[in-house]
């Protein structure tokens, strides 16, 4: 990638935060917003919900890159170690998911929106979370509330 993938879109001047604060912070509620100032370097304003997305997303492409330096066994043995969690789906699952998270993690960091592969890990992990509590094991019965016939899993 040629350019920094966290760059700020929006650019303010300094003087904006003292004149139109309340809109400057609204913009920074839904993206970063790059402040300029003539005495010293810009800076950059954002919700603290964009700054934790940005480290848990640094954090899971840490974890990744670890894992694609391990050279022992496929890929989704070696997010097992990394992700124990895993180890709660079943084998072909384990790969679909060392998949699928890598390729949420190349999506998020391409278009700057770390939502889409911390949304994915979760989704990831509460599945691996329901099934190791025995969730999957069970046949559920979907049943609609006005007479109580079974109907198609919604």
């Amino acid at each position: 990638m040629a350019t920094s993938t966290f760059l700020p879109t929006l650019s303010r001047r300094s003087s904006d935060l003292s004149k139109h604060s309340a809109e400057v912070f609204a913009e920074a509620d839904d993206h970063p917003v790059t402040v300029t100032r003539r005495d010293g370097e810009p800076l950059v304003l954002m919700s603290q919900r964009e700054a934790e997305a940005r480290a848990h997303l640094l954090d899971f492409a840490a974890q990744l890159i670890t894992v694609t330096l391990d050279d022992r066994g496929t890929l989704a043995e070696r997010m097992s170690r990394a992700f124990p969690w895993m180890l709660a789906l079943s084998s072909a699952d384990r790969t679909t998911c060392a998949q699928d998270l890598v390729d949420a993690a190349r999506a998020s960091i391409a278009t700057d929106q770390p939502h889409l592969a911390i949304t994915r890990l979760t989704s990831w992990k509460e599945t691996a979370t329901a099934l190791a509590a025995g969730l999957g094991a069970v046949d559920l019965v979907w049943l609609e509330t006005d007479d109580d016939e079974p109907v198609a899993r919604p």
